[in-house]
């Protein structure tokens, strides 16, 4: 009899425990199982095989159902279940979730077959009346046919007859329903620069785990992702390919497809179900050698890792804001080590802190300052939008901004219009002059609470009232709001009635293709103008896009948060990115109210390093990350009184922990979360500036601790945003 230690996937703490079944000889660790729990049937994940049991042998139930021939999880997933574990204190169950698409955990999906006929004995002696099966019989001496239409075609009754006679066979065959993104195209090698050599001939010999890829955009990064990928295909090995939106995906995957043809698989919630499995199927069995995707892909069933790309690497979506609450370069991070491979980070304006750790020798640290093409980086016009407003012009468009559409379409290029609605929150600024409401404590804009019509800061709970006039200049022009995509597109209309023009944002992008459709129509210079929010921001390559438009460009600097800055940075340079890739310079009209800001400096030359080193000033000095880590616990609860119970508990218990440990902490409140209520739940914080990570696993267990059935505690570290 063999036994198998099992976990099941139920996410609650009380039965996060091992147990154990007795089960099939050919079981392995890493296959999922059925097994009786508690009166019920439930699905769990074998993750050890022993001959002898444990205790006694009669008390030990039998395994129900065998799902996996070959094991759906590797050695690799148990490894980092338990760091996962460890690290955010999640059940076991949560942690080996990560790696299986969820349809597939929950038996809503499986394998698809096409049945096939084929002939096994030509001789078989058949009535001279049977004439439909001599017939059927003659036809399968041509080849294989497909079951179905071979029926329709002869009669199901002539070809059963065939098969039980022994003259045929059914046999199936697996159908892979691979997403197809457009046609295959054929692949021309690209000769490397001496830059790109010089990249891969580094990382091949650096002895450091991460390397970074500091390049501008058009510099040429992606090849030598691909390049470093064909090297290590060479050696028998794997990679991972991840990129920030999924709008990015299918444009990857179609360059991998065009190089490494069916060796890429893609992974993305953009899939239908059935898509989904087979791509993972296709991983795991080794037919797929590379996973592209977003975050997610990082926990690919890859064996025998040789590469990680993450591109983009300072994109917020790397970090995950449901349970476990995980970083993405963290968990790059420990997939590299265990295979002992590259981890390769890569972006125009890396973060902060990962500058920070290629600047100390933590990473390697490439760098490729110039364009591929050797054509100068698009200028950047900056419009101020103040004059706009005392010159009587109050549409989204600036003067400069109209006459450079005008002249792009005139000479039949093709133009992209960003609207920056990615740090839109309800900031209050002066049109007049520019002031923005800040919190005198913490430096950080303040954010108008429409239903107590006062200003908060989200760091230290401090309120203001709201403001009647601008207290800088005394105008009386206040605004807070951003302008949408649909009324863009219709001023666009009015302005150009012949220009063709395409909308990108969540309400136009339904569908598992409706990013590559937009784009695709778009690369087909099927329209003119491409209007959109971030998703157009990044990594899109249209050679005919000369001209690149930046509405509220300022918007993301007034957001509460201490990385406003970066953000706004980022977003500008890689926007700006998208214009000139080709042969004509680009132009790049960037709108704002508050034009003299040090950031918007910056990035019109471009100059992430003069950036970067005033960005680690200021943190450094107002103790901001990476210089302090930024904790939040969240409680969550449908009814008010239940989320403030375990509020006060979660407080008293950290409270005690300050009393003992003071000197890590900065800053400790409690206070209501800035948005109150969000899908009928309350939410209230603990928020807590500390000086190390040392108190973490202390605050996890905290959090898991005074969770109850009616309201949630869970930690946040460094949260994408504080709202």
């Amino acid at each position: 009899m063999t036994y198998c230690q099992v976990i099941v996937d139920i996410a609650h703490s009380q039965v996060d425990k091992i147990f154990e079944y007795s089960c099939p000889e050919g079981v392995q660790p890493g296959c999922r199982v059925k097994v009786p729990f508690g009166g019920r049937v439930v699905e769990g994940f074998v993750i050890g095989i022993s001959q002898t049991p444990s205790f006694d042998a009669s008390k030990i139930k039998p395994v129900k159902y065998v799902y996996d021939e070959q094991p759906a999880l590797l050695p690799e997933c148990f490894a980092l279940m338990e760091r996962i574990v460890s690290r955010f204190r999640v059940p076991r169950a949560v942690a080996l979730r990560l790696f299986l698409p969820s349809e597939m955990r929950l038996g809503r999906v499986n394998e698809v077959y096409t049945k096939y006929i084929k002939l096994i004995d030509p001789g078989i002696s058949l009535s001279k009346s049977a004439k439909k099966q001599i017939a059927a019989l003659e036809e399968l001496k041509n080849g294989d046919r497909q079951f179905t239409p071979f029926c329709e075609e002869f009669g199901r009754a002539a070809v059963n007859a065939l098969v039980e006679k022994g003259g045929a066979e059914v046999y199936k065959v697996r159908r892979e329903r691979m997403p197809m993104l457009g046609e295959e195209e054929e692949y021309t090698p690209v000769p490397l620069t001496p830059a790109q050599e010089g990249a891969l001939e580094y990382i091949e010999k650096s002895d450091k785990t991460v390397q970074l890829i500091h390049g501008v955009t058009g510099s040429g990064k992606t090849e030598i992702y691909l390049s470093y990928i064909a090297e290590v295909l060479k050696r028998g090995k794997t990679a991972i390919f991840l990129v920030p939106e999924i709008s990015l995906t299918p444009q990857m995957l179609r360059q991998l497809r065009r190089r490494f043809k069916g060796q890429a698989a893609i992974m993305h919630s953009g899939l239908s179900a059935g898509e989904r499995f087979d791509e993972w199927w296709r991983l795991r069995s080794g037919e797929a050698k590379i996973a592209i995707g977003a975050r997610s892909a990082i926990f690919a069933p890859l064996e025998n890792l040789g590469a990680i790309i993450i591109d983009e690497e300072h994109d917020s979506s790397y970090q995950s804001e449901t349970a476990p609450r995980y970083s993405t370069i963290e968990v790059a991070k420990l997939r590299a080590n265990y295979n002992g491979c590259k981890l390769i980070l890569g972006s125009a304006t890396p973060s902060v802190e990962s500058y920070i750790c290629a600047t100390q020798g933590e990473y390697g640290l490439i760098e490729l300052p110039d364009r591929i093409n050797k054509k100068p980086l698009p200028e950047i016009i900056i419009s101020d939008m103040r004059n706009e407003i005392k010159r009587g012009n109050n549409s989204a468009f600036s003067r400069a901004l109209r006459e450079e559409l005008s002249s792009t379409l005139s000479r039949g290029n093709q133009a992209i219009i960003f609207i920056n609605r990615r740090g839109y929150a309800k900031t209050v600024i002066c049109q007049d002059c520019g002031y923005v409401a800040k919190c005198e404590n913490c430096d950080v804009s303040l954010t108008y609470h429409s239903e107590e019509n006062c200003l908060k800061c989200h760091y230290c709970g401090a309120k203001y009232h709201m403001l009647s006039a601008c207290p800088q200049c005394g105008g009386v022009h206040l605004r807070y709001g951003g302008t949408g995509t649909q009324r863009v597109v219709a001023d666009l209309k009015e302005l150009f009635p012949k220009a063709r023009i395409l909308r990108m944002d969540n309400d136009t992008v339904s569908g598992k293709d409706g990013h590559y459709k937009i784009l695709s129509a778009f690369g087909r210079r099927e329209a003119d103008i491409l209007v959109g929010t971030q998703m157009i921001a990044k990594g899109h390559d249209f050679p005919s896009v000369t001209l690149v438009g930046i509405l509220d460009a300022d918007m993301s600097l007034h957001f509460s948060d201490y990385r406003s800055g970066e953000r706004t940075f980022q977003l500008i340079t890689q926007v700006a990115g998208r214009s000139g890739r080709a042969g004509e310079k680009g132009k790049v009209v960037l709108q704002s109210y508050s034009p003299e800001n040090y950031i918007l400096r910056y990035a019109v030359n471009y100059d992430y390093k003069g950036f970067f080193e005033n960005e680690v000033k200021i943190r450094k000095a107002t103790g901001f990350p990476p210089y302090s880590l930024i904790c939040r616990v969240m409680v969550t609860a449908e009814e008010d009184k239940a989320a403030l119970e375990v509020l006060k508990e979660v407080y008293f218990a950290i409270d005690g922990l300050r009393k003992n440990c003071g000197d890590e902490f900065i800053f400790f409140n409690k206070m209501h979360s800035p948005i109150k209520k969000i899908q009928g739940k309350v939410r209230y914080q603990v928020l807590m500036r500390l000086k190390s990570g040392k108190l973490l696993p202390q605050i996890y267990d905290i959090a898991v601790r005074c969770s109850t059935p009616s309201a949630l505690a869970y930690v946040e570290e460094n949260p994408v945003n504080l709202s």
